[in-house]
């Protein structure tokens, strides 16, 4: 005997079905769509940028300093602040340091307070402001990681003579970047004499006092600028495994009378504590991607609230039709997480090129961290769900009555 109230059969959809109903609205309304994702994509494209940078300028100052080497000490004297004076070093300090077990390599420089012009037509008074520094030997540029971009460095057969060797910074500003072969060296003028530059270094970022300073030999230094021979700044390349030995005696070996007017540091430190400043400065841009996150979640939102309103006759027309609340929220929430995901691949794509684009216009080894990108995708699946939760469970409680009555 046949029921009164034959049972309805539910249509299941299956996930290809609930992906073409999803992708619906973001076919239909293309520009609305775009529009949604974007603020989803700014911030994964933010947030991959904010990690991939700062990764990438890790990894050239873990390379650099891996060329440059950790093993270096810097002792400098400081100026007395009472006779404003630097305090006279002994003479003999590098001797000295140079005998400590642990150092391998001494150099020493000195400022000598004079005055650099380009040419003689220069009043004095209109310097460039650059560092005469006199050096001691010849092996500076070995010690503190700077080569020769051009010409030569100072040796013992032209130490005596007025030659100089510019630091990379120091050429630039004086306009003297380049010494062509078969062409006369060019002469910049020191106190009231004309010194012939042969040489130009690199780019010493361990010493960049050095990289604005010219070199004069020691033996000129004392000769034409009236030098007195005690140094300012020492230079020691240590063994690595004894640095922080070496460290503690090093200001009392150079200055016995008063150690606490020299300063020893490590460059190389300085430039790691650098990069943990530039890190710290990271994590405000990752602030800013999540705000640029959320703003995005709100636009999404704000859409799917939106297309659930103009889309009751369509949502009144599938319930009548036999479709269930489940059908509906799924159909929703699917087109919010599309759209979420979408911006979130467009997102990663532009913050893989552009971290790669800067890491490249600075000479970086470009690097992505995979997690970012996973992530940033990952967060905006979350970002979909959480943004069409309340959109879809309002279309599925619209009742098909009041939704076909605006038909």
């Amino acid at each position: 005997m046949r029921s009164p109230h034959p049972s309805r059969r539910t249509v299941r959809l299956n996930p290809a079905d609930i992906l073409l109903l999803g992708l619906l609205g973001p076919r239909t309304r293309k520009l609305r769509a775009v529009l949604s994702s974007l603020g989803i994509s700014i911030g994964i494209a933010t947030v991959i940028m904010v990690v991939g940078i700062p990764a990438s300028s890790q990894r050239a100052l873990t390379d650099q300093l891996s060329a440059l080497g950790t093993n270096l000490l810097s002792a400098q004297a400081v100026l007395d602040q009472d006779t404003q004076t630097l305090p006279p070093v002994l003479k003999s300090a590098g001797a000295m340091v140079a005998r400590i077990p642990p150092v391998e390599k001494v150099s020493e420089v000195a400022n000598t307070g004079a005055e650099v012009r380009r040419s003689q037509a220069i009043p004095a008074k209109d310097g460039s402001g650059v560092t005469v520094l006199a050096a001691e030997g010849y092996d500076l540029p070995a010690v503190i990681g700077a080569h020769l971009a051009a010409g030569q460095y100072l040796t013992a057969s032209d130490e005596a003579f007025p030659t100089v060797v510019l630091g990379s910074v120091a050429a630039t500003w004086l306009g003297i970047t380049t010494l062509p072969p078969g062409q006369p060296a060019p002469q910049i003028w020191i106190g009231s004499q004309a010194f012939t530059v042969i040489g130009i270094l690199t780019a010493s970022p361990l010493a960049p006092e050095v990289q604005q300073s010219v070199l004069v030999g020691w033996d000129a230094a004392r000769h034409y600028l009236s030098f007195d021979e005690h140094p300012t700044q020492l230079y020691a390349r240590v063994r690595e495994s004894q640095i922080y030995a070496v460290q503690s005696v090093l200001a009392a070996t150079v200055y016995p009378q008063n150690p606490g007017q020299i300063v020893v540091s490590q460059p190389s430190a300085a430039l790691a504590a650098k990069q943990l400043t530039e890190t710290a400065l990271s994590g405000l841009f990752l602030g800013l991607a999540g705000v640029a996150l959320l703003v995005g979640a709100v636009g999404v939102a704000n859409t799917m609230i939106v297309s659930v309103l103009e889309r009751r006759r369509e949502i009144g027309l599938r319930r009548a039709l036999g479709a269930t609340r489940r059908q509906i929220r799924g159909q929703f929430l699917t087109e919010s997480v599309l759209l979420c995901l979408l911006g979130g691949l467009a997102g990663a794509a532009v913050g893989v090129l552009g971290t790669a684009g800067y890491a490249m216009s600075r000479n970086w080894p470009a690097v992505i961290p995979v997690g970012s990108v996973l992530g940033g995708v990952g967060a905006a699946l979350v970002v979909g769900v959480l943004a069409g939760v309340h959109p879809a469970v309002r279309a599925s409680r619209l009742p098909p009555t009041e939704a076909l009555a605006t038909v």
